[in-house]
């Protein structure tokens, strides 16, 4: 079998589990597990092969026409280079060990059927995106992944918190839509293509006539699918979905696809300086104000969430210094070490029965109840800190040496201003990063108070996945030296310069929360406000759900907890209170936007039904009242028809005469 056949059935595979377990979901429900996990266990395996057989190589082409549109034709094409077939690896893995996980997580749901074939979409949707050579097909996947986030985050539609998410994520997603679609065919009118080697062709020729617009463009959509500032406010309330939903979509699939796409075309944007200059101030502010929100935060979830939000500005920023080899090199290793701290984070809300770190840090031997979740998010809040020789550290590391080549004038892809913007800030987003990693695990495991009640281990199923995605949280850096080819031919060794500061401010900043910690301990005899603890021995996906009811129950917001012992309030002192809601953007947003276009929209229907209606009324009240008229003529007497007949013709004779006569004297 070929190569293009193979490639051909890693995003099929997925799609046809979810359409069987769609229809077979109530007919033949024991089926619907193996139909969740095996066709995306294919794919991942398939994956494997592919790459294997790209081997870092030339890339390699397929396509045929899928529709003559009479102008800018749009091609059925693969486009399968060192960069698409290590990121469907990815995909493959998470999603496999997600849906593995979710066996367990939502045994007994009712909805795990549509779940899991949403799930399955979703997987194939990315991988669609990943391996597609054409824009207008690729971006056919990056629609269906919108449509599967709102469901799938909206999974608890019972809870006005995913209400809200689901509903949030769509329309903040769709608002960076809207130009990205536009920017797209900006590009095809410019480059005569939707296929991306001729698009990138036509840059190489300088055949790009509106660089900064288009990129800017597209830029919107980007921030929108990829949560980066301003349009990143959708992704921590979406933490309200399940937590394999979480992990899907933060390591592997919606999240990523933006960064994925800048990648691929990056040479469109490097055709504008502006553009990469603006893509690097977006990086910083991402980077430190989601830094600053991750360590003020009391839900576990929102914790990475915003975790996810400042690793993404990480990889914006290393393709803001023109560096992708970079940006994809650690969008791989995030995406491992990020599945596993969702993961594990579920287990923990499982035992714990809260997702309230302070509730959590009342609370012992938590570490000895779930000890695979406890060993395995300890490896992958190092590597998140960037502590070597874990894989976030070579990552990282690499985003911080493109960002210092193109400071110092080493590179020339972007301009200066944009190397010394990231390397700031990535700096400094480092500190925050092992302070926000040290404060949820310090608060998460190492709690004082009432031992977690035992309710035996957890299912395999939850536990096994979590060593498996640790593998590459632990080894993927290592293996990096031998997978050059893969990323543009060039080496992601670290710098010692840069490996000695960013490692050494990293650990500055676990060290200073670390004292904080212990500042604050005394403190955590007086208890949180409110009780937040659930029903440890539910199901996984129950317990998530009344964790979120009794923690907004209890402290009135899902964000904070009024806790004198949180470590965080020391470090950010008056800048809790704003980091906390994420610096009031949806506050600013809501001021801005959602009030006056409510204020429109109730302006608009009071025109409609007080103005134009009434005019709609007024015609019709006006035919049925001649129609009245005209009936009470319709007596069936013959002798009035006659009368009336000879009436109207004696009138009209006199109208005749008296024309003729006026007509005549002129």
């Amino acid at each position: 079998m070929t190569t293009t056949t193979l490639a051909v059935l890693v995003p099929l595979l997925p799609f046809l589990g979810a359409v069987a377990g769609l229809l077979l979901g109530r007919t033949a429900p024991g089926f619907v597990r193996p139909l969740a996990v095996l066709p995306t266990l294919a794919a991942a395996v398939i994956a494997v092969v592919v790459a294997a057989r790209q081997g870092g190589g030339r890339a390699i082409d397929a396509a045929t026409e899928l529709t003559p549109t009479g102008s800018v034709p749009i091609d059925l094409a693969l486009h399968l280079d060192g960069f698409a077939v290590l990121v469907a690896v990815l995909v493959g893995l998470v999603a496999t060990c997600v849906q593995i996980y979710s066996t367990a997580y939502l045994r007994n749901d009712a909805r795990y059927p549509s779940y899991a074939a949403l799930v399955s979409l979703f997987t194939s949707a990315m991988l669609l995106v990943v391996y597609s050579g054409d824009l207008m097909v690729l971006l056919v996947g990056w629609e269906i992944m919108g449509i599967c986030s709102y469901f799938l985050v909206g999974h608890y539609w019972e809870t006005p918190e995913a209400r809200a998410a689901s509903l949030k994520a769509f329309l903040v997603t769709k608002l960076g839509d809207v130009p990205f679609l536009i920017g797209l065919f900006a590009l095809a009118a410019d480059t005569g293509t939707f296929r991306i080697t001729g698009i990138l062709a036509a840059v190489d020729n300088g055949g790009l006539d509106h660089p900064t617009l288009i990129a800017l463009l597209l830029l919107a959509g980007v921030a929108g699918k990829s949560a980066q500032f301003p349009l990143h406010t959708w992704l921590p309330d979406a933490m309200a979905g399940p937590t394999p939903v979480s992990a899907l979509i933060h390591a592997a699939t919606m999240v990523a696809a933006g960064i994925y796409f800048v990648a691929r075309l990056l040479p469109v944007f490097a055709a504008s300086g502006a553009a990469l200059v603006v893509l690097a101030v977006m990086a910083a502010v991402t980077m430190i104000g989601s830094g600053l929100a991750a360590l003020a935060q009391d839900d576990i979830k929102r914790v990475l969430a915003y975790s996810t939000i400042g690793q993404l500005g990480y990889m914006s920023g290393a393709l803001a210094v023109g560096d992708r080899g970079a940006a994809v090199f650690h969008l791989l290793s995030h995406g491992a070490f990020k599945a596993v701290l969702f993961l594990a984070a579920g287990v923990v809300i499982h035992a714990a029965g809260t997702n309230s770190l302070a509730a959590m840090s009342r609370m012992g031997g938590l570490s000895k109840r779930i000890p695979d979740a406890y060993w395995t998010m300890t490896v992958a809040l190092l590597a998140l800190a960037a502590i070597p020789p874990f894989a976030g550290f070579f990552s990282k590391e690499a985003v911080l040496v493109a960002a210092e080549h193109t400071a110092f004038g080493d590179r020339d892809v972007a301009p200066a201003a944009a190397g010394w913007t990231i390397l700031v800030a990535g700096l400094l987003a480092a500190v925050l990063t092992a302070a926000y990693a040290t404060r949820l695990w310090l608060l998460a495991f190492r709690g004082r108070g009432a031992e977690v009640p035992g309710h035996g281990r957890q299912p395999v199923a939850m536990t096994s996945v979590l060593w498996v995605l640790a593998v590459p949280t632990i080894a993927f850096g290592l293996a990096a030296g031998v997978l050059t080819d893969w990323f543009d031919g060039h080496s992601l060794t670290p710098s010692l310069t840069t490996a000695v500061l960013s490692t050494g401010v990293g650990l500055a900043g676990g060290l200073v929360t670390y004292g904080a910690w212990r500042h604050t301990t005394a403190l955590a005899d007086r208890p949180p406000v409110g009780a937040v603890a659930a029903h440890p021995d539910a199901e996984p996906a129950l317990v998530e759900v009344e964790a979120m009811a009794s923690h907004t129950a209890a402290y009135g917001t899902i964000a904070d907890a009024p806790d004198p012992s949180d470590p965080g309030r020391l470090l950010l002192g008056p800048l809790h209170r704003h980091a906390v809601t994420g610096f009031h953007l949806d506050a600013l947003y809501t001021a801005l936007f959602v009030r006056p276009v409510g204020a429109a929209a109730r302006l608009v229907r009071f025109l409609d039904r007080e103005v134009v209606d009434t005019y709609v009324r007024g015609s019709g009240s006006i035919a049925r009242g001649l129609g009245t008229a005209v009936r009470r003529a319709q007596t069936g007497n013959v002798q009035t028809y006659l009368g009336a007949l000879l009436a109207g013709t004696l009138v009209l004779a006199i109208a005749a005469v008296v024309f003729a006569n006026v007509y005549a004297g002129a």
